[in-house]
């Protein structure tokens, strides 16, 4: 477990970033009288996520393997990371849909009814605490392999 305290740092900054991230997202007002921009905008948290993977991957090729560090490497310290915030996900969506913005799932649903995306039923099936739990069980772990996978490449570097 000490060769993994570098992926558990990362791993605990990705949560920090994703729960500031929807605190700003709350206070812009894209869970509220912004909502009908939340699907684009929330696709841009992309940019410090892929940011916090490089420091990462870099933090683990300076500090663990003194400067070199080939694609295996990396890519199993960004499995690590990803594992980790894939685990934390379900604590991460309750404590977005809990505490920092409880009002999310009502306003997405009348959203998506008034404007004719979705029917009562199939809103309130799908914007809630458990099926956005699942979704992030499934997402985090593709998008974080994905992500892995190509910045893996970028910070290898050779003796």
């Amino acid at each position: 477990m000490k060769n993994r305290i570098i992926e558990i740092k990362w791993a605990i900054i990705f949560v920090v970033m994703t729960l500031v991230w929807m605190v700003f997202e709350k206070l812009s007002g894209f869970h509220s009288t912004k909502i009908d921009q939340h699907y684009l905008i929330t696709n841009f948290i992309a940019i410090p996520a892929i940011a916090i993977y490089v420091f990462a991957l870099l933090d683990k090729r300076k500090n663990f393997y003194g400067g070199i560090m080939n694609y295996s490497q990396g890519f199993i310290s960004g499995v690590f990371i990803t594992l980790i915030v894939t685990v934390l996900s379900p604590l991460t969506q309750t404590i977005t849909s809990l505490v920092i913005t409880p009002e999310f799932f009502p306003n997405m649903i009348t959203f998506a009814v008034e404007n004719g995306k979705m029917s009562q039923v199939e809103a309130e099936e799908y914007f809630n605490l458990n099926s956005y739990i699942i979704q992030g069980l499934i997402g985090a772990p593709v998008m974080g392999l994905i992500t892995t996978a190509i910045v893996a490449i970028f910070t290898r570097k050779k003796a």
